[in-house]
Order: structure tokens, then sequence, then C-alpha cells
């Protein structure tokens, strides 16, 4: 089974990733977990270069570069993983760049979605939690720590991708499950476990 998280930054992606790992792992089963951009050497290189305050990167060369580490990453670890009956928990997919690169940098979302499918060449997550946080607790979990090139991209920009995932939630109610992590950690991964049917056969 493949599952993604999505949300903006502060959210809780990570903590719940790994939490939901641990309780798969509980019950017997084989799980990886990833990140996106990131999950091969090749990918970890294309996330320096995309996060470092340092790069100069006008939008379609960002939109571009996701989806050539989302490539590799699909055909070199997810893919096989699933053949393998291994769990795969990915940490961003294929929805992150519909709401920021789409909705956030306003690249047209014909383009934004073409490249997407030709990224991940017919691969689609079972199912996909947005941890939905409100822009200014996400700020506020964020700020003790410096920030990268995305994540200076400013609040008319994080407002628009809030919007984006708002609606690609609405596309695909079966697929995507808004759950709100603007309580307990604890509270957040019982929301999230609720929604595995695998856990509660």
């Amino acid at each position: 089974m493949f599952i993604t998280f999505e949300g903006i930054d502060g959210c809780g992606k990570s903590t719940q990733l790994i939490l939901l790992k641990e309780t798969l792992e509980q019950k017997g089963f084989k799980v990886i977990t990833l990140r996106e951009p990131g999950g091969t050497q090749l990918s970890e290189q294309i996330r320096d270069i995309l996060l470092s305050n340092k790069s100069q990167i006008n939008d379609i060369s960002e939109l571009l570069l996701f989806q050539a580490a989302r490539a590799n990453l699909v055909e070199n670890i997810i893919k096989p993983a699933l053949e393998n009956d291994i769990f795969v928990l990915c940490d961003r997919f294929y929805d992150s760049t519909t709401a920021y690169q789409g909705y956030g940098r306003m690249i047209d979302l014909d383009i934004v979605k073409t490249c997407n499918i030709i990224a991940v060449n017919g691969l689609k997550p079972d199912l996909t939690f947005y941890l939905k946080l409100p822009l200014d607790v996400a700020k506020e979990r964020s700020h003790k720590r410096d920030l990268d090139r995305i994540e200076n991209a400013g609040d008319s920009f994080y407002k628009r991708v809030l919007l984006g995932y708002e609606l690609i939630a609405r596309e695909e109610p079966e697929r995507i499950k808004i759950i709100c992590s603007n309580g307990t950690i604890e509270n957040t991964k019982n929301e999230i476990l609720k929604n595995i049917p695998i856990l509660n056969q």
C-alpha cells in the first residue's frame, strides 16, 4: 500500500509518518519511509538545490526539478517496494507539486498535472492524508528554525498553497482524507489510524 502525507511545513507530516510506520511494523508489516524530494542519491542532490537559499531558480525550472527527483524515486524505490508487498509511506508526493507549483507559483495547472503524470508513470497513492493546519499556527511551529528557499516564499504564496490543498482534497475525497492537525499529536495519530482499512478489519 502506498500512503502519502501532505500539508504545509509545520503540520506534522514527518511525525505522523513515523508514528504510522511504528504502528504498521507492530502489526507485522514491512514498511519503508521516504520524503520528497529525496529518497535516492540523485533525488537528495536535487533536494539540496531546490531548498538552498543560495539557488536562483525560476518557477518552471523548479517544477521540472521536482519532477526529475520524483521520477527517479518512483522507478528506483517506490515501485520495487510495492511489487514486494512493502508499505510505502511518503512525506509529500505529486499533490504537493499541484499545491505549491500549481496554486502557489501559479503555473498553469494543466502543465503541472501533465508533468505529474509523466513523472509517476502510472503510479498513484492508495491513500493520502492532508494534515490541515492554519497558516499562523504553522508559522509559530516553524519560527525557531531557519527557513529554506520555498518556506521563505511569503504569506501570499502559502495562502494560495492552502487553497490549493482544499481544492485538491475536494476533487478526490475517496483518496484524500483531511485530518485536522491543530490538536495533540495523539489525536492526529488516532484520526489517521481510523482511516486505514487494513488496521480496522
